[in-house]
């Protein structure tokens, strides 16, 4: 017989009618209710390669911004090349295949994500201006863009400086997080130099080009110091606040809020489980989440995404480069995963904030009891990832779950 957890998922599921983009809004109606005093919606992903969850992230996206006034997507993307892309959804002329390549991850370069920012290109030529939905990367790493943005400016504007500080910029393109760990910060220190003396010298470097690609070269400078303070921190999983990946949440968080400071209605956050969720992950991490929950308390809305069983696709072991493949997994075992697969078929969302309180003690005990969670990052052992199992309080990470039976690999382009 179905015991007390079970009945109440599968009273309290919202059925998915289908997980695709430009189908009709009925079965999400009642999300209207649930987000209507939400300022910022985090859409996670146990996987970063799971084609079901980006369809499914695409689908809550148009319906957030045609029906509940979102206007910015902030995602765990570049924030140095994902300006080139809010440009070309914002009608500038590109190559979308080339700019969602130029993301810098792997994981975006998928035919998923360029349908959606094909999408979020469509919708912005229908809207005024002020309407118009738009693509923010937060994550600091990987600047190229903005290294080539700046040089290139000061080549125009300052050429002397332009060659002091070509090797840094260089340096600066080619780094990634905690590879370049120094005490001394001197990369960092540099950065840091060279974005005051742009700033100081707005008005002499805007004279000689112009306003406008002064305040460009200046958005960009202030990239490269992130950038350069991720890189020149040591990569260890150190729960310190200071640790490297602390400050690349906190950097995240900071420019969703910097979203919602600039008019932007509300926001949705593209991460992964592991950054959306509201309390910390790795050795004891800050994530993004919970600093989105501490300064805008209940405006914030965690989305967990979990799938049933499956394909995705991710790198094998500690690889940095090559090709991303497929990986199987069977039933969910003895994680959450299981007990959504077991109460309810088919893909669904369940809240966890309405009902929650209510419910029967199993069901409040089971919400706010240790548990475990299936998690793939970019990267996955080799062998032994199909036992991975992180722990989870499902009520205490997640506002709600979002559940899909069936996992297949996500496209890449060619």
């Amino acid at each position: 017989m179905p015991d007390d957890i079970t009945r109440w998922l599968s009273a309290n599921a919202l059925a998915l009618s289908t997980l695709s983009a430009g189908e009709p809004y009925g079965d999400l109606e009642p999300l209207r209710e649930t987000l209507r005093d939400v300022r910022i919606v985090g859409l996670g992903e146990s996987t970063h390669g799971t084609r079901e969850f980006f369809l499914l992230k695409h689908r809550l996206l148009e319906f957030l911004v045609r029906e509940m006034g979102c206007g910015a997507l902030a995602m765990e993307a570049s924030e140095s090349a994902a300006l080139a892309v809010d440009a070309y959804v914002g009608g500038a002329p590109g190559d979308a295949v080339r700019l969602v390549s130029r993301l810098d991850f792997w994981t975006w370069r998928t035919q998923e994500i360029l349908a959606m920012v094909e999408w979020m290109r469509k919708y912005n030529r229908t809207v005024p201006a002020a309407q118009r939905v738009r693509f923010i990367g937060i994550d600091p790493q990987r600047c190229a863009d903005s290294a080539a943005a700046v040089g290139a400016f000061l080549e125009q504007a300052a050429p002397g400086t332009a060659e002091s500080v070509r090797e840094s910029l260089a340096l600066l393109a080619t780094s990634r997080p905690g590879s370049r760990p120094d005490s001394g910060r001197g990369l960092y220190e540099e950065a840091v130099e060279l974005a005051g003396l742009l700033e100081e010298q707005r008005e002499r470097l805007a004279a000689r080009t112009s306003p406008e690609a002064a305040a460009d070269a200046i958005r960009h400078a202030r990239i490269l110091v992130r950038c350069a303070d991720l890189i020149t921190r040591p990569l260890r999983p150190n729960p310190g606040e200071e640790s490297l990946f602390a400050v690349r949440d906190r950097y995240m968080a900071e420019a969703v809020t910097a979203l919602l400071d600039g008019a932007a209605g509300r926001v949705a956050v593209w991460a992964h489980n592991g950054h959306i969720a509201k309390g910390t992950y790795a050795a004891g991490v800050p994530a993004l989440g919970s600093l989105l929950r501490r300064h805008h308390g209940e405006a914030y809305y965690a989305l967990g995404l979990f799938f049933g069983k499956g394909q995705f696709r991710a790198r094998r072991g500690k690889a940095t480069t090559g090709p991303a493949v497929r990986h199987r997994i069977g039933g969910a075992g003895r994680s959450v995963e299981s007990r959504l697969a077991a109460a309810v078929p088919g893909d669904y969302l369940v809240d966890l904030r309405g009902g929650a309180a209510k419910a029967a003690p199993a069901v409040r005990e089971w919400l706010r009891g240790p548990g475990l969670q299936r998690s793939f990052g970019a990267n996955v052992p080799r062998f032994t990832y199909r036992f991975h199992l992180a722990p989870l309080v499902a009520a205490e990470e997640y506002d709600g779950l979002a559940f899909v039976a069936k996992s297949t690999c996500s496209r890449p382009l060619e």
